[in-house]
């Protein structure tokens, strides 16, 4: 479940990013609000992922694909400047998330077996 609230808490802080730029600075009351709607939910579910995850793991994912993404949707829907360098480094942000998921998993195999060691030893 726990990664199931990242997910959520990603999708709800990139809705708040897009509504900042939807409220052109604070000028457009419906964006304003949903701004501070959004990261509120946002940084609660990432709260809750984070009773089983990593915060290594759950910040580094939330905050890179968060940008990820709304490097995407700046390009995409807000018609921003693209370049090969702006797709480049999005497609490392991605890349390094991966990595970490990798990473994460192949620790906590690491650590379990570890762990088992240590239980059959008696230690």
């Amino acid at each position: 479940m726990s990664w199931v609230f990242l997910i959520l808490g990603i999708i709800s802080e990139v809705l708040g990013t897009t509504s900042m730029k939807m409220s052109e600075g604070f000028t457009k009351l419906i964006p304003s609000i949903l701004i501070f709607v959004f990261y509120g939910l946002s940084l609660t579910l990432v709260t809750l992922a984070l009773k089983n995850i990593d915060v290594s793991i759950v910040y580094s994912i939330w905050s890179g694909l968060g940008t990820a993404i709304i490097a995407t949707i700046g390009i995409l829907y807000f018609k921003e400047y693209i370049s090969l360098i702006k797709v480049l480094s999005i497609l490392m942000i991605i890349a390094g998330v991966i990595g970490l998921n990798i990473s994460g998993e192949t620790q906590g195999k690491e650590t379990s077996s570890s762990q088992l060691q240590i239980e059959r030893d008696g230690n």
